[in-house]
């Protein structure tokens, strides 16, 4: 019959398909293995092209003083008033800079808008008050959780085209006399003002309160606080805006987080010198964020020098709007729980950190590079990326990274964290501390893909602790004079 194939055919068929396949398998073991290649390179070219892309927002050549809107250069007549018409007048007309000249000034809350540049010349200080009633309500963000409560010191919302500048000085006014001691009680045992029997955050009506309120979903407009509920104002807060500048200024005191762009987009923090040792005084949280970079900018901190946030347990999850392309570059970290932190609110996600040519060194700085989660908040981390680092003395870790954080109690849940691919390379350190490395992943949710890449550590008690890692690599790395090994399982 005409249509039959016939043996040799079927053969030749076969041979064909064969070879189809055995080039299918080669090019996927070739793209596999670039692909890993890829993965254990710091991605250079990755962070420069993010860097190029983050413009900082421009001005009108026009400027507005405040001591010509009503404003005393006494540090005792409250000028909130004279600020707020100042950056009216700025936004009315088109934008430009809101000079404060030298001189102390006093103020409640400072709300920017559209196109306002305020801009702190040499000499000048901005002191805030420490009267609540100084903060109107507004929508806000504590620890990860959204809610109305007192307004951030200097604030802005779903603004674009914004700048804090200068050489002069924010004041927060945060002691153990003012803002710091609504804290409570700390695990640290430093009271930071607070006594027994006195009200904090702690209170059930309070933090404990907002949680509830955020895991069943209540609308933040119902999330009231403020006034009796001692949840403390964030420093210096753009939330939902675009280009963004703050440079060259010198922040201390704060009550709480101290830089907190909340989602924002295309940030750029240059040349701030942070100086603030309350609790919770972390240096820079971008949260919810996407293209913050932090350059030649100092942090001593009572908590991480930066910390990297993307929503809190059920919140977060639900916002879903991860933390991306985060460069953190050029920067000096002394005092804080850690140089280049992660989480523990992060439950949206985070990916893409880089850490380059950084310098961190204090007998008060816990760890260089961390990242905390648990089964609480979930999320995930993808890609750390850190190069070029020099470590003089830490207390614990040079990489620290746990699934298991514990605050506030029982912090286990059914959401499983995810961890994958840290980088490390070019990286000195005098004194690791405990560890070079800390790692605790989960049975069921292992740790993946870490690097370490010319690591040199001159001291250290113990090379590892770590519990249920893969695929950890080792390349020319040493302790001393001793070459650095894997762990035998």
């Amino acid at each position: 019959m005409k249509n039959l194939i016939n043996k040799s055919e079927i053969n030749n068929m076969r041979q064909t398909i064969i070879l189809i396949l055995s080039c299918l398998a080669i090019y996927s073991c070739s793209s596999q293995k670039n692909n890993q290649e890829q993965a254990n390179d710091f991605p250079l070219e990755e962070m420069t092209r993010i860097e190029k892309s983050i413009k900082e927002p421009q001005f009108k050549n026009l400027q507005y003083n405040i001591t010509n809107f009503g404003a005393k250069p006494d540090g005792k007549t409250l000028a909130t008033e004279s600020f707020k018409k100042a950056i009216e007048e700025c936004n009315k007309n088109g934008g430009g800079k809101v000079i404060v000249p030298y001189g102390k000034f006093l103020t409640g809350a400072i709300h920017l808008l559209d196109n306002v540049n305020l801009h702190l010349e040499d000499g000048a200080e901005i002191i805030f008050s420490t009267n609540p009633n100084d903060f109107p309500i507004v929508h806000t963000s504590f620890e990860g959780l959204e809610l109305m409560n007192y307004s951030p010191l200097i604030y802005a919302y779903n603004k674009k085209n914004i700048a804090i500048t200068g050489k002069g000085i924010l004041n927060g006014q945060g002691n153990n006399e003012n803002w710091w001691p609504w804290k409570g009680a700390t695990s640290e045992g430093n009271s930071y003002g607070y006594v027994n029997g006195n009200p904090s955050q702690q209170d059930k009506e309070n933090l404990p309160r907002l949680m509830e309120l955020s895991e069943k979903y209540v609308p933040v407009e119902n999330r009231i606080f403020g006034n009796g509920h001692y949840l403390r104002p964030n420093f210096i807060e753009p939330f939902g805006c675009e280009n963004v500048l703050i440079k060259d200024v010198k922040i201390i005191n704060a009550p709480f987080w101290i830089i907190h762009p909340m989602k924002s987009k295309n940030v750029i923090i240059d040349g701030v010198n942070i100086e603030s040792h309350g609790p919770n005084n972390d240096g820079c949280d971008p949260e919810y964020s996407k293209n913050v970079l932090i350059k030649n900018s100092i942090f001593n901190t009572g908590d991480d020098c930066i910390a990297i946030k993307a929503g809190r347990d059920a919140e977060g999850r639900r916002i879903g709007i991860t933390t991306e392309n985060i460069i953190v570059r050029d920067c000096k970290m002394i005092d804080g729980h850690g140089g280049v932190v992660i989480g523990s609110e992060m439950s949206a996600g985070v990916k893409n950190v880089f850490a380059y040519n950084c310098y961190m060194d204090s007998p008060n700085l816990d760890r260089a590079i961390r990242l905390k989660t648990n089964t609480k908040r979930g999320g995930y981390v993808d890609g750390v990326y850190a190069k070029n680092i020099t470590v003089g003395q830490v207390k614990e870790a040079l990489l620290h990274i746990t699934m298991k954080y514990n605050v506030y109690g029982n912090q286990t849940g059914n959401f499983i964290p995810k961890i994958k691919n840290i980088y490390l390379e070019n990286i000195t350190v005098q004194n690791a501390g405990k560890y070079v490395i800390f790692a605790d992943g989960l049975e069921n949710s292992k740790i993946e893909n870490i690097t370490l890449k010319n690591i040199k550590v001159d001291n250290v008690e113990k090379d590892f602790k770590m519990n249920h890692i893969e695929n950890l690599r080792i390349i020319d790395s040493y302790v001393k004079d001793r070459k650095l090994n894997k762990p035998q399982n």
